[in-house]
C-alpha cells in the first residue's frame, strides 16, 4: 500500500472497504482496540505503519461528525466529541456524575507523583486518606500496587494504570496537563472525559 501514489479505482474501493471494516471493529468493541489486535484482525496484511495510516484515514472520515476516533493507552476507540457531551448528559441524566474533588485530588497526586505510598498521598494532600477513595480507584482499575518502598512496614507503591489513561482519553502520562494545580487539571480532564 503506497500512499504517495494515486491508486487505481479498484484499489481505492479496497481501501474504502478496509476503512469500513476498521470502523466496524472499533465501533463494535466495548473497549479500546489495540493496534496489535487490529493487525491480527486483518491477518497481518498490514504493517504497523500501514495500519496507523489507515487509522489516520479513518479519523479523517469522522471530520464534521459528532464522534471522533481517539487513541488511548489501550488502543483506538470512538467517542462523542466534547461539544456534544452536554446534550448526552441531558438525554441520559442517570449517567455517572462528575468525580468528587477529593477523589480527583487523590488521583492527581498518584498520577503526577507516582510511584507514591498512601503516606505520600496524605503528606501531599495535607489530609488523612479516605480508604473508600483508594478502594474506588482500585475497583475502577485506575491505580494499582507496583512494588514496595524499602522502609519499615514496606508500604506499597501506587501507580496509575492504562485503564486510567483510557478513562481520560490519554495516550500517555506525557499528555497530562501541566502541574500548576493538579486538582484543577483533573477537574478539567474529568469535564472532557467520556462517561461510560
Amino acid at each position: 500500500m503506497n500512499s504517495g501514489l494515486i491508486q487505481p479505482a479498484a484499489q481505492q474501493e479496497d481501501v474504502h472497504e478496509v476503512l469500513m471494516q476498521l470502523e466496524a471493529i472499533i465501533f463494535a468493541s466495548e473497549a479500546a482496540v489495540s493496534l496489535a489486535r487490529l493487525k491480527e484482525a486483518f491477518q497481518g496484511r498490514y504493517s504497523k505503519p500501514e495500519m496507523r495510516q489507515l487509522l489516520q484515514q479513518l479519523s479523517l472520515l469522522q471530520h464534521g461528525r459528532s464522534i471522533e476516533l481517539v487513541e488511548t493507552a489501550q488502543g483506538f476507540r470512538f467517542q462523542v466529541r466534547a461539544k456534544y457531551r452536554n446534550i448526552i448528559a441531558q438525554t441520559w441524566p442517570e449517567r455517572p456524575t462528575r468525580l468528587s474533588p477529593s477523589l480527583l485530588e487523590t488521583l492527581a497526586v498518584v498520577a503526577y507523583h507516582q510511584p507514591v505510598t498512601r503516606a505520600d498521598i496524605e503528606q501531599i494532600r495535607g489530609v488523612t486518606n479516605n480508604s473508600q477513595i483508594l478502594r474506588t480507584l482500585f475497583d475502577w482499575n485506575w491505580i494499582k500496587e507496583s512494588g514496595f518502598r524499602e522502609l519499615p512496614g514496606r508500604p506499597a507503591l501506587l501507580v496509575t494504570t492504562p485503564q486510567f489513561l483510557n478513562a481520560f482519553g490519554l495516550h500517555s502520562l506525557g499528555q497530562l496537563p501541566p502541574l500548576q494545580d493538579a486538582k484543577e487539571a483533573f477537574m478539567a480532564l474529568d469535564a472532557n472525559a467520556p462517561k461510560s
